[in-house]
């Protein structure tokens, strides 16, 4: 569960790269949804990140909005610093409104317990959805770094 948390943290904390597009042409505002995801992870700001997420979510794993909520809470609690290092692999939309973004995300957090320090990295890969003028992730696989996706 708490890897869950991670990961699922990890893709919203994505780093944008620089785009040379128009602000407001898809792709420019995913890696803009990106930034904004990894700043609210790191910021352990909850809401901002629940914001981003589509009331309808679900995932293969049997997720919904209200798990991933819990699952970030859990983990916002457990971990007195979080830190992201995001790179966009590829970004895919189709006919402006439904997109997928696929990410490598390395994650790092420190808590008082144990060691103090945890540290992996993930590849995501998310499906996003214009409505109302706003990108929200509909959906999302991921796996460790080295392993399929699922």
């Amino acid at each position: 569960m708490m890897r869950l948390v991670l990961i699922y943290l990890t893709v919203l904390l994505l780093t944008a790269c620089g785009s040379s597009e128009s602000p407001n042409d898809p792709e420019s505002e995913l890696r803009a949804w990106i930034e904004r995801g990894e700043l609210a992870a790191e910021s352990k700001d909850r809401g901002a990140l629940l914001d981003m997420i589509s009331a309808d979510y679900a995932d293969g794993r049997g997720n919904d909005r209200d798990e991933i909520g819990n699952l970030l809470r859990l983990y916002f609690f457990r971990q007195n610093n979080i830190a992201l290092l995001t790179s966009i692999d590829d970004i895919q939309v189709f006919g402006d409104t439904a997109a997928r973004v696929d990410l490598t995300v390395g994650m790092a957090g420190t808590q008082n317990a144990g060691i103090g320090l945890n540290a992996d990295a993930y590849r995501f890969e998310f499906e996003l959805e214009k409505a109302d003028e706003e990108w929200l992730l509909i959906g999302m696989r991921y796996g460790a770094l080295g392993n399929s996706i699922n």
